[in-house]
């Protein structure tokens, strides 16, 4: 499966789910993952979408511990199968 077939099922699912799974853009500041969740009750998360074991980046991945470090949820999505796993923790968190 193509990254772009996973962050397509990640979109379809976020918006079952009452929320949003919009392309994150960052001019000036690369290495920002690929999509920003938008859940219900306010819940965000930031993801990165990879094909089948691909690896984020080294940019990507001090992107990822910097925002992890200011307490944000980040998640790398590389199946379609994580997908519920991951809205699922992101809503309870």
């Amino acid at each position: 499966m193509r990254e772009k077939e996973i962050e397509k099922k990640l979109v379809l699912e976020a918006k079952k789910r009452g929320g949003l799974a919009v392309k994150f853009v960052s001019p000036g500041f690369d290495g920002m993952p690929d999509r920003i969740l938008l859940m219900p009750e306010g819940k965000i998360a930031f993801v990165e979408v990879k094909a089948p074991g691909k690896h984020p980046r080294p940019l990507q991945m001090a992107r990822h511990k910097l925002l992890r470090g200011l307490g944000i949820l980040v998640f790398i999505l590389d199946d379609d199968s994580q997908i519920g796993g991951i809205l699922d923790a992101v809503q309870s968190a």
